[in-house]
């Protein structure tokens, strides 16, 4: 969701977010959580046995179905923080490109949402070390009739293109010249496409396949995900988890635990696999989150 492009073959889909508008067990708009008080953010999680995680419905990361809030990134955080002593994973639901700032707001305890490192994003949070390796795809209408495969192929028509808030394709097409509409949720962008608005919807590949085998009869089709390249520069990237500027102490040990995860080809399927992911999404261990907040990756 609108995270960055991938060194491998990735495929990012986005399911049916009816759950959208609902919010996990804790996920209230007025929601917020204690960041006051004596002792570490990890100490006090510990002592609730909850941690409180932003989420913008992006399915297979994060997203609500059946009422219960579920994902690649949810499940991942449901074993890491129980490796931490910390039980229970609860939700709010925001905008993309609200997550930061609810998090900067004490809205929610880390966000959830596979968010691409970006050294923009790196300046007002802390990331954890990559869980997932990205590409881009475009959803187009059935057929392709714009014969979209890249980037640059919007670059050089004249269709009109949707793109999640805050997401790193909004980038891509701000970079290109590309006067983008801008979405606030994936389904809003599928929407757009099946209802005439957009000609393509560009996001992770893992979503819009997601979002497609999940809404088998919309008139859509998904192109095969690449890497984007910008000024000719190949933009690879990962996502993570994010965490407020103070929280070292808590994203330290976090990645302690994601590193047992993602060393572990066999133990990271079972986590991710039923989401859709495979060893194409598993973490480069030379594309590191300190790499990706430079700028060079």
């Amino acid at each position: 969701m609108g995270k960055s492009t991938g060194t491998s073959a990735a495929s990012r889909m986005t399911a049916v977010v009816a759950g959208l508008g609902l919010l996990g067990a804790a996920a209230t708009g007025c929601t917020s959580v204690d960041t006051e008080g004596g002792g570490s953010t990890l100490e006090r999680l510990r002592e609730n046995g909850t941690v409180t995680v932003g989420f913008a419905g992006e399915a297979p990361y994060s997203f609500m179905e059946n009422g219960e809030l579920t994902g690649a990134t949810v499940a991942l955080h449901r074993e890491i923080f129980k490796n931490l002593g910390i039980d229970n994973v609860e939700g709010v639901s925001t905008e993309f490109g609200a997550l930061i700032p609810g998090l900067q707001a004490g809205r929610f305890d880390v966000v959830s949402a596979g968010m691409s490192i970006l050294p923009q994003r790196c300046e007002q949070a802390l990331f954890s070390e990559p869980e997932f390796n990205y590409t881009t795809a475009l959803m187009v209408p059935r057929g392709n009739p714009g014969q979209l495969d890249d980037m640059q192929s919007i670059a050089d028509s004249d269709v009109r293109m949707a793109v999640l808030t805050g997401a790193i394709e909004a980038d891509y097409a701000s970079a290109l010249g590309i006067d983008a509409m801008q979405v606030p949720s994936p389904q809003a962008g599928m929407d757009a496409v099946v209802n005439g608005r957009a000609d393509v919807f560009a996001l992770t590949g893992i979503s819009l396949n997601w979002m497609k085998q999940n809404n088998e009869g919309a008139p859509v089709d998904v192109t095969e995900s690449f890497v984007a390249e910008i000024d000719g520069e190949p933009q690879v990237g990962a996502g993570g988890t994010v965490f407020r500027k103070e929280d070292t102490e808590l994203r330290d040990a976090y990645n302690e635990e994601l590193a047992k995860i993602t060393s572990d080809p066999q133990k990271y399927l079972s986590i991710v696999g039923d989401f859709g992911f495979t060893e194409a999404e598993l973490p480069d261990p030379n594309l590191t989150t300190e790499i990706l907040c430079e700028g060079n990756s």
